[in-house]
């Protein structure tokens, strides 16, 4: 009787929160660093790319590296703010949030997993030193891969993104998840949102 008492006198799992996020999940790897922060998921769908509204659609629904993508967008370089990393096994994850370098303003949070031992040594070392975004890195480091876009999403954020996204209420944003594929052999899951963008 008090045993049982004390098992059901255990908080409860927050809401939305995903017990076992998998690598085929619709938002894995960022569902998975939700998780173990035992913060509550965004409300995601899946969105076909002709029914995402500018300039939403010209900033995710392409072939061209995410980084200089938003670079061309916003007029200007940006700049790299982690949010939380770990190592599990041989895969490096990162939450990071893509500012522009000259106010600050957030234009990207991404969720990366990523193979660190199929990089050269100095490359793996830039990508520990969260610097620099992933984008530039890769294409500065002339490393082959392709990004291959798995589906695009519809966002109602959660209060920890709208934090980070200087957000007042919930809106409806977009992003997307791509797999990042080197020599045929998948090496990474991105998970790529945007904040509001009115431009």
């Amino acid at each position: 009787m008090g045993q049982a008492g004390s098992r059901s006198a255990l908080p409860p799992r927050p809401s939305g929160v995903a017990s076992r996020p998998h690598q085929n999940g619709l938002i894995y790897p960022l569902d998975l660093v939700y998780a173990r922060a035992g913060l509550e998921m965004p409300k995601v769908s899946v969105v076909a790319p002709e029914r995402i509204p500018q300039p939403y659609r010209s900033l995710l629904v392409h072939d061209t590296d995410m980084t200089l993508t938003l670079e061309r967008h916003f007029g200007g370089r940006v700049a790299l703010r982690p949010l939380s990393t770990f190592t599990s096994r041989r895969s490096y994850f990162r939450r990071v949030l893509l500012v522009q370098e000259y106010s600050g303003h957030p234009v990207e949070m991404g969720a990366i997993r990523m193979r660190l031992d199929v990089f050269s040594a100095p490359l793996r070392t830039k990508i520990l030193r969260n610097e620099i975004p992933l984008g530039r890195l890769l294409r500065d480091g002339k490393f082959q891969y392709q990004s291959r876009v798995k589906s695009y999403l519809r966002v109602t954020p959660n209060a920890e993104m709208m934090g980070v996204f200087w957000m007042r209420e919930p809106r409806v944003l977009y992003g997307r998840r791509t797999e990042v594929v080197h020599q045929d052999t998948k090496i990474g899951d991105i998970v790529e949102v945007l904040p509001m963008v009115f431009r």
